[in-house]
């Protein structure tokens, strides 16, 4: 029994090629219904994620939790998610992403419909933390898909398209929490609302959903665009071992690690200035709740421009190289940092503005250091690679912006919470740099 219900989520048989001119009509109504379905499930998986940040004003005033309680709370989804990124992204690789995806998002909305039922920190960070382990079930499935229908040549400009899913998910928590407020007068609204969306967008992914080309007779990516990129195996289509994965194209590949590292301190920088945003605008920067969540919006929204145009000059300009474009955009999410901590409070469209390019940069190395990670190996291990750049990011940097950043500005202030992401601005822009001549195409 148990055999036959986990069947469903190995990889889609392949099935009877169609015809050349079958295959010809069929190739770009299915390439746009798996890009438009890994697009809004991804983005889905932001709406019982981001809520969390947009609740954290309401979680101090209601339950009477401090600004550490939230960032040890946080550090469990952070922790989880890490790992479960890394580990699940090795099941990705042999699983078929239909179902795979699926699970994970409506199991996180169904986390999020109990847990204003938890009366306790321990409880709260301990369902967080198996939020965050369903929420590893989400990005390495995507990579799979856009390895396997989309081509070398055009994966920066596909990655980024498809990544402007994580600014659209995360900035529709905020006018989606605002409306449930609004509806509901309660600000538990602000796990429920997003958690039922959620669910259905699970099931929507189950039904719209599909594994490889091959999986629907069609050829491969490779052939149907005739790019064949060196990948370091003889068969491209045949699926690995996580063993072969791991000890093959993941431990000696000294440049996925400097991704890895670099991944670490670009995430300080994304989560230490987008998590704590709500709650350093209405603390000291004076903003009113409503205008608190449209800037954390407009941070989420000023992303996509900046994404797009970053994938699309890797691939025009730079021959497939992300490490130039990805050092070039820390270098201005740091400058703008710096001029939203040290505006005064009541300049409100200096803020906005700061936040805004901030928004504008920081998407475009958090997309590409996914998408180089996924160059650098087969295609039948990008779930795993890219899973290893966000095991980093998450268990290293998303941890520190949430629990470091949350005990740093409890015990020494806000001003010392903001000189730690400035240092890994620095610090992830220099390790970008290594990676400069990295997946040069000829």
């Amino acid at each position: 029994m148990l055999s036959k219900l986990f069947s469903i989520y190995k990889p889609a048989r392949f099935i009877t090629p169609l015809s050349k001119e079958e295959a010809g009509r069929l190739y770009p109504s299915y390439r746009l219904q798996v890009m438009l379905t890994i697009f809004w499930g991804y983005a889905g998986y932001y709406f019982v994620r981001s809520n969390f940040s947009l609740a954290k004003p309401y979680l101090i005033k209601e339950m009477g939790l401090t600004t550490g309680d939230l960032g040890l709370i946080a550090t469990g989804l952070s922790l989880a998610y890490g790992v479960s990124k890394f580990v699940m992204g090795s099941v990705s690789d042999r699983s078929n992403p239909r179902y795979f995806m699926s699970t994970g998002l409506i199991a996180s909305g169904i986390i999020n419909l109990f847990f204003t039922q938890l009366h306790s920190v321990p409880l709260m960070a301990g369902a967080w933390f198996l939020n965050g382990w369903f929420q590893g079930m989400g990005w390495a499935p995507c990579a799979r898909i856009l390895t396997h229908w989309f081509s070398d040549r055009e994966r920066g400009t596909k990655f980024a398209v498809w990544n402007v899913a994580h600014n659209v998910g995360a900035g529709l928590a905020g006018p989606i929490c605002s409306v449930a407020l609004m509806a509901f007068a309660s600000w538990t609204s602000l796990f429920y609302a997003p958690a039922l969306l959620s669910i259905i967008m699970g099931v929507l992914i189950m039904v719209f959903l599909r594994d490889t080309p091959q999986s629907v007779g069609l050829p491969s990516i490779e052939e149907f665009k005739n790019d064949y990129p060196e990948t370091g195996v003889a068969d491209r289509e045949k699926e690995m071992t996580a063993k072969e994965i791991f000890l093959g194209h993941i431990v000696n590949n000294q440049c996925l690690w400097i991704l890895a590292f670099a991944n670490l301190f670009v995430y300080v920088v994304r989560y230490g200035v987008l998590t704590w945003a709500p709650t350093y605008l209405m603390t000291v920067k004076c903003c009113s709740g409503d205008n608190a969540r449209w800037l954390f919006a407009t941070y989420e929204y000023a992303g996509i421009p900046g994404m797009l145009v970053a994938g699309w000059m890797t691939d025009r300009f730079f021959h497939g190289r992300r490490g130039p474009v990805g050092m070039a955009y820390m270098a201005v999410v740091t400058a703008a940092v710096a001029v939203y901590w040290l505006n005064p409070p009541g300049h409100y469209f200096v803020d906005m503005a700061a936040l805004a390019t901030a928004g504008f940069f920081i998407y475009g190395p958090v997309m590409l250091i996914g998408v180089a990670a996924v160059d650098l190996v087969p295609k039948k291990a990008a779930g795993t690679a890219a899973g290893l750049t966000g095991l980093f990011g998450y268990v290293g940097g998303a941890t520190i912006a949430e629990l470091g950043i949350g005990k740093v500005v409890q015990h020494y202030g806000w001003n010392y919470g903001f000189m730690l992401v400035l240092i890994s601005g620095a610090l992830a822009l220099a390790l970008l740099a290594l990676t400069w001549h990295a997946h040069e195409r000829e």
